[in-house]
């Protein structure tokens, strides 16, 4: 899937689901995928500063 593509699927969900929900519960849908997503990029950043993906030859 090319970057165009997955923006596009993103913004596709988001439309069916803004269809389907109330204000409030959209609300709260996109606070927690906005903390899921700050989670895993805390992840993400802690693992490539603190865990650097080690080199074979260097043993």
């Amino acid at each position: 899937m090319n970057p165009c593509e997955l923006t596009a699927s993103i913004t596709a969900i988001a439309n069916a689901l803004a269809c389907r929900l109330t204000t409030d519960q959209l609300n709260l849908l996109g606070a927690i995928l906005t903390q899921l997503a700050d989670t895993l990029l805390t992840i993400a950043a802690h693992r490539s500063i603190c865990c650097p993906p080690q080199n074979s030859t260097d043993q």
